[in-house]
């Protein structure tokens, strides 16, 4: 059994929360994966893992998306009325489950 964790992420209008629950979806994917984010600890050895360009989504070309070598991103106005697009979902989506499954083969 893992040991749980959280994802922790602040959001003023909301778009953020979204992209943190696709990263939950992806990460639940992992079997036996009790949702596994902490803040910046490297300090005390924290491993970062980013998202690489297997994910198909990084080179996505057609609009303006979010989304880097670094982790899920999102774009909004200045009034946060835009909203995480789906290649910003799948992105931080495909991010959970990636970092889930190194995190569970460090852990075994």
């Amino acid at each position: 059994m893992w040991p749980s964790s959280q994802v922790i992420f602040y959001s003023m209008y909301g778009h953020v929360y979204k992209m943190a629950q696709a990263v939950v979806e992806g990460a639940k994917q992992v079997p036996g994966a009790e949702v596994s984010l902490h803040t910046t600890l490297l300090h005390h050895g924290m491993v970062i893992v980013g998202v690489p360009y297997s994910e198909s989504g990084l080179s996505h070309m057609d609009d303006i998306t979010g989304g880097t070598p670094y982790g899920a991103t999102t774009l909004t106005g200045g009034d946060g009325s835009r909203q995480p697009s789906e290649n910003e979902l799948k992105i931080a989506h495909y991010q959970g489950k990636h970092v889930t499954e190194i995190a569970s083969r460090l852990f075994s």
